[in-house]
């Protein structure tokens, strides 16, 4: 059981659960077993979904309040916390309260991010002592984005997302828009028009300006808003789709020319004001505590 001197390692605490962006993603190849061979750049964001936890007795994993339209036996936090409780034989229970800021279906890893910060901070509160790539192995069972989120840096990713090489990029302001679709990942990766092909770039590639993601054509043609929302955004940066998106966004070097951007298209469409973090939110809240 659970006293309360563990208060101290931070059962009280609210912990971050933050966006991501893939400032770019290329398709170079496919496995045999039909997932799509990647190259992408992640960057994390100080916009966040927030998840507290709390002793459950009797090993009970469960949610304090479920997400709409998500069931509590397929949320990803849930589904986190049962894996990392079986593999480490772990009989100790929790009580999961997501408060959730991010959209969902966006392209920002919101439920990716709420799995990876349950194994990361529970792996901490139940004692357990699991490496960070023991983590990342198990967020992998979870979805290709978990391991990111887990790694809590910048990255270079390959593989299907997975196979990380830490980044320090310029830290911008960005202003994202989500449009008001949900995009089907599986109907893009599956789509006759994608590029499966792209030939392999280099770290210094994309440094010097390749910021291409092979999934914009197709996404553009096939979601309406998601074009519209490209265009709308191009007025005020150079606007990108997320991952396979929906949400879309443009990086700017001034707050002062994002919050234009922002305050500009809020009348219209769904926007958000964000700065981007090499460093995880999560990472720096576990340091300080």
């Amino acid at each position: 059981m659970i006293g309360a001197e563990d208060l101290l390692l931070g059962w009280e605490d609210k912990w971050p659960a933050p966006a991501k962006l893939n400032l770019m993603l290329k398709i170079v190849g496919r496995r045999a077993d039909g997932y799509h061979l990647l190259q992408t750049v992640f960057q994390m964001l100080d916009f966040c979904d927030w998840i507290s936890f709390s002793p459950a007795g009797n090993g009970v994993i469960r949610l304090k309040k479920t997400t709409p339209g998500v069931e509590e036996q397929n949320d990803l936090t849930i589904k986190a916390a049962q894996l990392l409780a079986e593999y480490t034989g772990c009989k100790l229970g929790v009580c999961i309260d997501i408060e959730k800021n991010l959209p969902m279906g966006g392209g920002l890893g919101g439920g990716s991010s709420d799995a990876a910060t349950t194994l990361v901070v529970l792996n901490r509160l139940w004692q357990l002592g699991l490496s960070k790539q023991e983590l990342m192995g198990l967020g992998l069972q979870l979805g290709a984005d978990v391991p990111v989120f887990v790694y809590g840096y910048s990255a270079w990713g390959e593989g299907v997302g997975e196979q990380l090489q830490s980044l320090t990029l310029p830290e911008k302001w960005v202003v994202i828009i989500k449009p008001e679709c949900h995009v089907n990942t599986k109907e893009i990766f599956c789509s006759e028009g994608l590029t499966r092909d792209s030939k392999p770039i280099k770290i210094e590639d994309f440094i010097a300006g390749n910021y291409c993601n092979d999934c914009t054509e197709v996404v553009s043609e096939l979601y309406q808003p998601v074009r519209l929302a490209l265009e709308a955004l191009s007025l005020y940066s150079k606007s990108r789709l997320t991952g396979t998106g929906a949400c879309v966004f443009a990086l700017f070097d001034f707050y002062e020319d994002a919050q234009k951007a922002f305050q500009s298209l809020s009348n219209s469409h769904k926007v958000y004001l964000s700065k981007c973090t090499n460093k995880s939110l999560l990472y720096t809240k576990l340091e300080q505590s």
